[in-house]
C-alpha cells in the first residue's frame, strides 16, 4: 500500500526517542527507513519488556523500520553507510554533538557529497553555546526550560508525565523534513534541518513565557484548573468521579451557572460578569462549582452538562483509557508476538497491515546485499 512518502529512502543514526519518533512518522507515511543500530542495539530496546517481550518505546516508535547493524568507526561499515546515503533522501541523526562528525558523517560533509541529501540533526541544546555539549535526556529538558515550573498542582515539582520535550521534537522534526522534501522538488538540492530538544519546548512554552516577559508574572500551578480561565479545571461528583470542565466564555459561564446548576443568581451576579472577574475570584466561584458537583452523581451532571452545552470530559485512568470507546488501534508484529498500538492519529490514513517492530538486524543480510 503506496504512502505519499513511497519511494523516499529515510536513513537513521538514532537512539532514545526525539529521532526515532521523526523517522517514524516518515514510515508510516510510506517512506523506506533503514535505522543503523550499534552491535548491542539502540539502547531503548533494553528499556522494559512490558510490550509482549518488547520494549515499549521501541515497539511504538521504530515500527515498519528495517534494523542495519553497524558499526561506524569501522571503514568497511563506514563505507557501506556511504554507499546507502548516495541513494538516500534524508539522514537523520541524533548522536551527541560532533559524534556524527566524527565518524564521518558529519551533516554539511554528506550534503556537499550528496547535494540532494535532506539531512536532519537533532540536539538537546543545539549545537553551539555554553549547553551545546550536556546531556539532555527529556527530564532534564523539562526542568531547564520551565516546563515543570508550570506543570500540577502547587508544592511538589512533578514531571509531565510522558516524554514531551522528545515527542515533540521528533514530530517537529517530521514536519521539517518534509518540508524540506517539498522543497527539493523545487532546488532539486538538499538542505539541513537542525532542531533541538530545548527550542521545540521553549517555543511551546510561549504561553507562560509571554505572561512572564510582559506581566512580571508567569501562571501559577494549578494542577487541573487553568492559570487564566475560571471556572476551567476538575469538580468531584458525589460518586467520586473527576469531571473536567471547560468554560470558554460569559456566555458559558451563564449558561453553567443558570441551566446547569440551577443558580441564575449567580449567573446574574455582576461580580462574577466576566472572565477577569471570575479568576479573580476563583475561590467563590471554583467553591461554588465544586459543592454543586458534590451533591450530584457523575450520571446527573454530564446530562446536566450536555444539556447546557457545557465541554467536559471524565478523569481517566490507563485503563479508561485502555477501553475507551474513542480508542482506535493498530496491531503490528513483532518476534515476541504481536502489539496493539495506539493507531496513527490521522484516521484517514489507511494502515497497511504487515507492518511489524524489527528485531536487531534483522534486515542486516539483505541491505549488506542490495548496496555491495
Amino acid at each position: 500500500m503506496a504512502g505519499p512518502l513511497d519511494g523516499v529512502l529515510v536513513v537513521t543514526l538514532e537512539q532514545a526517542a526525539a529521532a526515532p519518533m521523526a523517522s517514524c512518522r516518515l514510515a508510516d507515511a510510506g517512506a523506506r527507513v533503514i535505522k543503523l543500530e550499534r552491535a548491542e542495539g539502540d539502547f531503548a530496546r533494553g528499556y522494559d519488556t512490558a510490550a509482549n517481550g518488547q520494549s515499549s518505546y521501541f515497539a511504538w516508535l521504530n515500527r515498519g523500520k528495517e534494523s542495519l547493524a553497524v558499526d561506524i568507526k569501522d571503514p568497511h561499515d563506514r563505507a557501506l553507510v556511504h554507499r546507502i546515503l548516495a541513494q538516500a533522501d534524508v539522514f537523520i541523526q541524533n548522536l551527541a554533538v560532533g559524534a556524527a562528525a566524527r565518524s564521518g558523517l558529519g551533516s554539511e560533509d554528506l550534503r556537499a557529497r550528496f547535494p540532494r541529501l535532506v539531512t536532519c540533526d537533532i540536539s538537546g541544546y543545539g549545537e553551539e553555546g555554553p549547553y551545546a555539549g550536556m546531556k539532555a535526556y527529556d527530564l532534564l529538558v523539562q526542568s531547564e526550560s520551565g516546563l515543570v515550573s508550570v506543570s500540577g498542582p502547587p508544592g511538589e515539582y512533578g514531571r509531565v508525565g510522558i516524554s514531551v520535550c522528545d515527542i515533540a521534537t521528533g514530530v517537529s522534526a517530521a514536519l521539517a523534513i518534509t518540508e524540506a522534501l517539498f522543497e527539493r522538488a523545487c532546488t532539486g538540492r538538499g538542505k539541513a534541518v537542525k532542531l533541538s530538544l530545548f527550542d521545540t519546548i521553549a517555543d511551546w512554552m510561549a504561553v507562560p513565557l509571554l505572561h512572564h516577559d510582559y506581566t512580571e508574572r508567569g501562571p501559577d500551578r494549578v494542577g487541573l484548573a487553568h492559570p487564566s480561565i475560571a471556572p476551567y479545571g476538575g469538580f468531584e461528583t458525589a460518586d467520586g468521579v473527576t469531571l473536567v470542565i471547560s468554560i470558554q466564555s460569559d456566555r458559558e459561564w451563564r449558561d453553567l451557572a443558570a441551566r446547569a446548576m440551577e443558580r441564575p443568581d449567580l449567573a446574574a451576579d455582576p461580580k462574577y460578569a466576566t472572565n477577569g472577574d471570575r479568576v479573580r475570584l476563583r475561590p467563590e466561584v471554583d467553591g461554588a462549582v465544586a459543592a454543586f458537583f458534590a451533591g450530584h452523581t457523575r450520571e446527573e451532571m454530564e446530562t446536566r452538562l450536555r444539556e447546557a452545552r457545557i465541554a467536559y470530559g471524565a478523569v481517566n485512568d490507563l485503563a479508561g483509557l485502555s477501553s475507551h470507546p474513542a480508542l482506535r488501534r493498530w496491531t503490528v508484529g513483532s518476534e515476541t508476538g504481536d502489539v496493539a498500538l495506539p493507531a496513527h492519529p490521522d484516521a484517514a490514513r489507511d494502515l497497511p497491515e504487515d507492518v511489524a517492530i524489527p528485531a536487531l538486524d534483522e534486515h542486516g543480510a539483505a541491505i549488506r546485499a542490495e548496496f555491495g
